[in-house]
This record gives C-alpha cells, sequence and structure tokens, in this order.
C-alpha cells in the first residue's frame, strides 16, 4: 500500500490546490472576511442562523460552525461568492 503523497520538497503544500481559494485558509478567517464584507445583519440575512442574528460573535460563530457542517459548507460558499463578487467589481 503506499501512503498518500503530500507537500515535499519538490512539490509545495499550497502547489497541490493551486486554484482552491479555500485551501488554507482558516473558518475564522473565512468569517472574519465576511463578516467585513456583509456585516452581522447581511450575513445573517445570507445564511439563516440564530449565531448571525441574535448577539453575534466571532467565536461563538465559530463555535456552532464547526460543530454543523452543513452550515459550514454554506458559509464557504458565500465566501466562494464573495470572491467572485469582488472580483468582478474590479
Amino acid at each position: 500500500m503506499t501512503k498518500p503523497t503530500h507537500a515535499t520538497p519538490d512539490a509545495p503544500a499550497l502547489a497541490t490546490q493551486p486554484r482552491n481559494p479555500l485551501h488554507g485558509m482558516t473558518l475564522q478567517a473565512i468569517l472574519t472576511a465576511l463578516v467585513d464584507y456583509y456585516g452581522w445583519p447581511g450575513l445573517g440575512e445570507r445564511i439563516a442562523v440564530r449565531c448571525f442574528t441574535q448577539d453575534p460573535s466571532i467565536a461563538s460563530s465559530l463555535k456552532f460552525l464547526r460543530k454543523t457542517p452543513w452550515a459550514r459548507d454554506k458559509v464557504e460558499g458565500l465566501y466562494l461568492f464573495m470572491l467572485r463578487e469582488q472580483k468582478r467589481q474590479h
């Protein structure tokens, strides 16, 4: 059985997924970027979860998102949409 190939000196980790904008991004960095762009009210409108609408904070939202895969998927999808939107505006 062969081991999966990961980063080697010849092929750094970032080269394994060069076109994936989520690669290397932490959930905290993604959430912070979304809050900076949309604000908590805008984020709550786009993804209807209580951690974004009632007394929101980065810490409580991260705790919820780490335990809830469907919500994390929505946040990551919105982040990708935000990146495309920003690209179109420039």
